[in-house]
């Protein structure tokens, strides 16, 4: 059964400068300049540039302020005339020059583009440098061939019309698996090793290296050194050395090549000087250009003013030019407000981790989270939360990602809080310190943490060296 009702509800939308202002704020440095360029691309009504003295418009703005202002409320003071937005400029700047650099981009060829050019040095028939083609395209981002080599015939035979078998395949299989880099296109994790073995000078070690991977792979893995050493019979430091061997090989010879093209380095937002024990702080230069609101614009209100008012055509066209300067405007005060929100933010940061900036000992790190720093500069979490998302802080000890900064806490003894980050950097010494032939067991790890005062259970322990990509004792264990 249909029926209508008439509700009442209480709504909340985001006005257009509130959404410029979101999306201004959680783009780093680097992509700012692209967005405020396409702006000034798309608006008329902004450019670059320092705005002019206030004495020069005072005549004009005096003369639009007094008819406008009535006028189908157009007051052109407040495009001209506001001193805040008016020549607005970041901190920081050091003057046009440095404007004009361009921010340092490392290009490279991605992993495909290298193989494919290898693929053309060899010399193939067209059947077979279609094969090598469809065999390249397979290889996934570690470097890898996973698909069984009958669907990469299915796949020849219906997307490109090519009878092929398995054979066929296998033998230019053969020939991509002596690119660079060393172990591209194995099919497994021990192919890989023996790929890259191959190349390497045959002596006993690594005669011995291979021995491990094709016949005690699963002992290796396992790291029951014992097995491996009497199934082979050898010396402890003959092992040894075998292992090495294997451990320093590359697992993943895909790595980040295979989807990275295009590389640009970190360029911070913040610039953090020491000057003798005071901490300074400013926005980096590059955060924003001088901008303005146009005067052509302007002169278009003279020429309304002098024309015949009731003109429906003029009329729209000044219902145009004030949409686009409204646009200009609220464009120059999100970016204005975008400073005002970092620099607040970044303050804040520096006031709670004020021992970490004077010293760069990580030790010092407070346990901090989102809320603390919502709280202290009195805006919501979310806001913080695409300020510390996005932003990078150059210090005198390097360049630090706001979110470095976060951590929660854990209890101690003495009743105060030790930052996570703490606890990680003494949990990693004391692994770093452990006799490798009998490494500490997560057990063993938690007892430690509570004798020197922190108060942690067992899982944490766990997910904190999980979280440093240290595997658990069994696999940590040496010779």
């Amino acid at each position: 059964m249909q029926r209508l009702d008439l509700r009442q509800l209480l709504s909340q939308k985001l006005s257009p400068q509130q959404i410029q202002f979101i999306k201004l704020l959680q783009i780093p440095t680097a992509e700012l300049e692209m967005r405020i360029k396409e702006e000034l691309e798309i608006n008329p009504a902004l450019e670059e540039g320092r705005e002019e003295s206030a004495e020069e418009y005072s005549d004009s703005s005096d003369e639009y302020e007094e008819d406008y202002s009535k006028d189908d409320d157009i007051d052109l003071n407040d495009y001209l005339n506001d001193d805040e937005i008016s020549g607005y400029k970041m901190q920081g700047d050091r003057g046009g020059d440095e404007e004009d650099k361009e921010m340092p981009i490392a290009m490279t060829s991605t992993l495909t583009d290298s193989l494919l050019d290898q693929l053309g040095f060899l010399s193939l028939d067209d059947k077979q440098y279609n094969i090598g083609m469809q065999l390249i395209g397979s290889i996934d981002h570690d470097g890898y061939i996973r698909r069984d080599l009958r669907s990469i015939a299915n796949d020849l035979a219906f997307s490109q019309n090519i009878e092929t078998t398995e054979e066929e395949i296998e033998q230019v299989l053969h020939l991509i698996q002596t690119f660079d880099p060393a172990g591209i296109a194995a099919r497994d994790l021990p192919e890989c090793l023996l790929l890259q073995l191959e190349r390497r000078e045959q002596d006993e070690t690594t005669v011995l290296a291979e021995r491990i991977i094709r016949q005690a792979f699963d002992e290796f893995t396992k790291k029951h050194y014992q097995k491996i050493q009497s199934k082979f019979n050898v010396s402890e430091e003959e092992l040894k050395k075998g292992i090495d061997a294997i451990t320093r090989l590359n697992p993943k010879p895909g790595g980040a090549g295979a989807s990275m093209t295009r590389v640009q380095y970190i360029i911070p937002d913040f610039i953090l000087a020491n000057n003798n024990g005071q901490l300074e702080l400013s926005l980096n230069s590059r955060n924003a250009p001088d901008l303005r609101i146009s005067r052509s614009y302007a002169d278009m209100f003279d020429a309304y003013d002098k024309s015949d008012k009731k003109d429906k055509k003029l009329k729209e066209t000044v219902t145009f030019v004030k949409q686009k300067l409204d646009a200009a405007k609220w464009f120059i005060d999100a970016i204005r407000q975008r400073q005002n929100t970092l620099l607040r933010t970044m303050e804040a940061i520096i006031k709670y981790q004020h021992s970490f900036f004077l010293e760069g000992d990580e030790s010092e790190l407070r346990p901090m989270i989102l809320k603390d720093i919502a709280e202290e500069i009195g805006m919501d979490i979310s806001t913080v939360s695409r300020v510390a998302n996005s932003k990078a802080v150059q210090t005198e000890f390097g360049i630090y990602p706001l979110k470095y900064f976060f951590s929660e806490g854990i209890a101690t003894d003495s009743g105060e809080d030790a930052s996570s980050r703490e606890v990680k950097h003494i949990l990693k010494e004391i692994i770093e310190g452990e006799n490798k032939r009998k490494p500490l067991s997560d057990e063993k790890i938690e007892k430690l943490l509570n004798e020197k005062g922190y108060n942690i259970a067992r899982r944490t322990v766990a997910k904190y060296r999980e979280q440093l990509n240290i595997p658990v004792a069994r696999l940590r264990k040496e010779l």
